[in-house]
This record gives structure tokens, C-alpha cells and sequence, in this order.
């Protein structure tokens, strides 16, 4: 089912016939270079999707199936979902594409889907980004979006920027747009 499009992706929820595609996604290093769980084998890609349904089915958010609407090539996920930030849980962005996307907008353009629908849709009141500093591509993606300040907090025993943007924030963002 079909949760939202943008210009060139269609999102809708991961299922276990995502799972082949998925782990050929996840089990490249590049792509979880920034990732506390590392590469994912073909089981562990399962338990992140059982995960993903969990979330559905309690929270109505989570990672997202992406697809190129001019293949129809599942090219990553990209969502919101709930993520223990010290003792606090945070609604936390988190996305990863196929190697042979980057570069070319589609994060960016799944982001701006992704706060667009979970604002709107989800009625979520903040939205956080984790990310390294050394991630310089994410940061990018990030700030392209519109989250502006973070603050240093330590996450996984790694030090990470933690962006945040609020329901308002959104709205403000995107009249100056």
C-alpha cells in the first residue's frame, strides 16, 4: 500500500519480500559505514523488518520502502520511528539508499517526503536526526531539509550531532519556501 509519493519515489511500508533486495542493500560497508548495527546479513535484514512492522502496528511510523517510481526499483528506506536517546524516546529519522542513488537528490527528496508525512499525517510533534559529524553527506541531506542546530550527545559510545525539528519548525520552513 502506497503511504505517500514525491517527484521520482513512492513510499509504502517494508514487507519480508523486500528482504533479498534489503540485505543486498544493508550488507554493502559503504552504506552502513555510519551505522551503529553494522552490515546486515540476510537474518538480521528480517529482524529490522519484523522491527520495522512492529513499529507500524504500535506507533504507526517507520522505516519506509522506497521505490523509484520510473523503474519501480526498491532503492533504499527512509522513515521515522522510535529510537532510545539516553533515557528519552525520540521519533528519529533514519534512512539508507542503494550505493548507485546517491548523489542525486533522492535523500534528500525522501526526507522532505517523509517529515512532509509525518507532520501532516502522523501528527508526530518533533522529529530528531542522529548523525556523526563525519557523515559530511548526511549533514548535508539534513540541513538541505531544514533542521538548523544540534546538540553533541553520545550515542552508541559514539559522539553524534542531534538535529531536531518540531511541527512548527516544519510549517515555518517550508512557507519560506
Amino acid at each position: 500500500m502506497q503511504l505517500f509519493e514525491t517527484e521520482r519515489l513512492i513510499a509504502r511500508q517494508l514487507c519480508h519480500q523486500d528482504v533479498p533486495v534489503l540485505t543486498e542493500i544493508l550488507s554493502d560497508p559503504e552504506v552502513m559505514k555510519y551505522s551503529v548495527r553494522g552490515v546486515c546479513d540476510e537474518e538480521a535484514t528480517r529482524k529490522f523488518i519484523d522491527w520495522c512492522l512492529e513499529c507500524y502496528s504500535s506507533h504507526g511510523i517507520g522505516p519506509w520502502a522506497l521505490s523509484e517510481k520510473e523503474s519501480g526499483d526498491l532503492i533504499g528506506f527512509c522513515g521515522v520511528g522510535p529510537e532510545l536517546v539516553g533515557e528519552i524516546e525520540e521519533i528519529n529519522l533514519g534512512y539508507r539508499l542503494a550505493r548507485r542513488f546517491w548523489s542525486q537528490g533522492f535523500a534528500t527528496e525522501a526526507v522532505k517526503g517523509v517529515m512532509q508525512y509525518a507532520f501532516d499525517q502522523k501528527h508526530c510533534e518533533s522529529v530528531v536526526v542522529i548523525i556523526e559529524p563525519e557523515h559530511a553527506a548526511s549533514v548535508r541531506v539534513t540541513e538541505k531539509s531544514g533542521f538548523g542546530d544540534y546538540t553533541v550527545h553520545e550515542f552508541h559510545n559514539r559522539l553524534v550531532r542531534l538535529y531536531r525539528m518540531t511541527c512548527e519548525d516544519w510549517a515555518l520552513h517550508n512557507k519560506l519556501l
